[in-house]
């Protein structure tokens, strides 16, 4: 893949451990706990790598930068 849009985002579930091999630029991964609360935030994960959440069961992954406006988005009541 190229490139992503920065309101694009794709969640993999289940999920404890992404790589980026094959990707031509960054991404953040926001991980999820079972509930679809934010574990933690791994920020401009470059290609070629590989990142693992133990404690959680899903990642969404964004393009680099865009990390902040979905986490916002997800720990916002209602």
């Amino acid at each position: 893949m190229d490139s992503m849009p920065a309101s694009v985002g794709l969640e993999l579930s289940p999920c404890r451990s992404i790589h980026t091999f094959g990707m031509r630029f960054a991404l953040d991964l926001i991980w999820l706990d079972r509930a679809g609360q934010v574990v933690r935030v791994d920020e401009a994960v470059a290609p070629r790598r590989l990142r693992t959440c133990l404690r959680a069961r899903s990642v969404i992954e964004v393009r680099g930068g865009s990390a902040e406006r979905f986490t916002v988005a997800l720990t916002q009541p209602g």
